[in-house]
C-alpha cells in the first residue's frame, strides 16, 4: 500500500515544531517544544534561553485563517490598551500565523506569550473582585468594538446548538426533551429583551479560572480568546457567575464571590438592570452553546466523557441553576 490513509486529526511532532520555531522566530538551537495537551486545540510549551512561550496548533477545519487573524487583532488591541493578555508573537517576517501542512490538511499555528502565574480554581472573594475589575476593563474597550467572527445571538447560542446536540443524542431521551424545551423557552425570552438597555461588543465567552493565571500582587492574565465574537457583554458576566455557582457548592461561599465579582465589575462599568435580569438566562444560553460544541466536534476532540451520563450531569447542573434563580419552564 503506497497511499497515506486519511486522518481526522493528527498530533504534530513536538521535535519538528521546535525546528520550525527555531527557523521562523530565530530562536536558539536549545529551544524545546513539548506537548502540553490536545483537545479543542493542541498546546505546546516552548522554552529556551530565558524565554517561555505557548504554541497553539488549531485543530483541523476549526477556524479559518481569517478567524484566527481577527482573534489576534483583538488581542493586540487589548494589549496596546493596557490589558494583560497572552498575546501573539510575530515571526522573523512579521507574520503571526504559521501554516502547517499536516496529514489531514492545513493547520494554523500561533506562538503566544506565556501567561505568568498559575491557575487557582478555589480563589477568594477578594480575587473574585479583581476578576470583575479585569473583565469590566476589557468590556470598556470592546463595547461597540467588532470582530469579523461569530455573533452570539439567539440563533447561534440556541437554535444552531440544539441542532448540533440533537444530531449526537437521541431527541427522544428525557434529557434531550428538557434541552429542547429549555431552548424554546430561552429563545422566547431572548425576543422579549429590551436591547436598548443591553451593551454589545466583543465577548471572550469563556472567562473562568481555567483561562486565567494569577501572578504576583493578584495580577490577572487572561488567555484563550478562541471563542471571542460579537454579542451582549453580559454573556461574559453570566457565564462567569454560572461557573462560580457550579464550582462553589456552598451557597454562602458562592454568594460572597458573586457579589464581590459584581462589585469589582461595577467599580469600572455599570451593569444595567436589564442586564442583571438577564444573567440567569444568558448563563443557560452559553452553557447550551457549549454542549452543542462538544457534540459538533466530537470526532476531533474525542471526548470520552460525552455520553448520556455526561448529558444527565450537564442538564442536572442547569436544573440546579434554574431552581436557584426560580426559572421554571412553561
Amino acid at each position: 500500500m503506497t497511499s497515506t490513509f486519511p486522518a481526522t486529526e493528527s498530533t504534530l511532532s513536538a521535535t519538528h515544531l521546535a525546528k520550525l520555531l527555531q527557523d521562523q522566530y530565530n530562536l536558539d538551537l536549545e529551544t524545546s517544544c513539548k506537548l502540553f495537551r490536545t483537545g479543542m486545540n493542541h498546546l505546546y510549551v516552548v522554552t529556551g534561553g530565558g524565554y517561555k512561550y505557548v504554541l497553539r496548533i488549531y485543530t483541523f477545519n476549526w477556524r479559518s485563517k481569517f478567524d484566527v487573524s481577527e482573534e489576534l487583532r483583538l488581542l493586540r488591541f487589548l494589549r496596546n490598551n493596557g490589558i494583560t493578555v497572552a498575546y501573539p508573537i510575530a515571526d522573523r517576517n512579521g507574520e503571526y500565523i504559521q501554516e502547517i501542512n499536516a496529514q489531514e490538511g492545513v493547520r494554523y499555528g500561533v506562538l503566544f506569550s506565556f501567561a505568568e502565574g498559575k491557575k487557582v480554581p478555589r480563589f477568594s472573594a477578594e480575587v473574585s473582585y479583581n476578576i470583575g475589575v479585569t473583565m469590566a476593563r476589557i468590556h470598556l474597550l470592546t463595547e461597540n468594538f467588532q470582530v469579523s467572527r461569530a455573533t452570539y445571538d439567539s440563533k447561534t447560542l440556541l437554535e444552531d446548538s440544539l441542532k448540533r446536540t440533537q444530531s449526537f443524542f437521541s431527541p427522544k431521551i428525557d434529557e434531550m426533551k428538557f434541552v429542547a424545551a429549555l431552548t424554546e423557552f430561552l429563545s422566547d425570552e431572548y425576543s422579549r429583551v429590551n436591547s436598548n438597555d443591553v451593551r454589545t461588543g466583543v465577548v471572550h465567552l469563556d472567562i473562568w479560572f481555567d483561562n486565567m493565571h494569577f501572578g504576583d500582587n493578584d495580577q490577572i492574565t487572561i488567555f484563550d480568546f478562541d471563542f471571542c465574537g460579537n454579542g451582549w457583554l453580559c454573556l461574559d458576566v453570566a457565564y462567569f457567575i454560572f461557573q462560580l455557582y457550579n464550582t462553589n457548592l456552598d451557597e454562602a461561599d458562592f454568594k460572597a464571590k458573586a457579589e464581590s465579582f459584581l462589585s469589582g465589575y461595577e467599580s469600572i462599568s455599570k451593569i444595567s438592570d436589564e442586564e442583571k435580569r438577564l444573567i440567569p438566562m444568558t448563563g443557560l444560553c452559553v452553557m447550551l452553546f457549549y454542549l452543542g460544541m462538544q457534540c459538533d466536534r466530537f470526532d476531533t476532540w474525542s471526548n470520552i466523557f460525552l455520553n448520556e451520563d455526561h448529558l444527565r450531569r450537564f442538564t442536572g447542573s442547569l436544573k440546579r441553576w434554574m431552581a436557584y434563580n426560580d426559572i421554571q419552564l412553561p
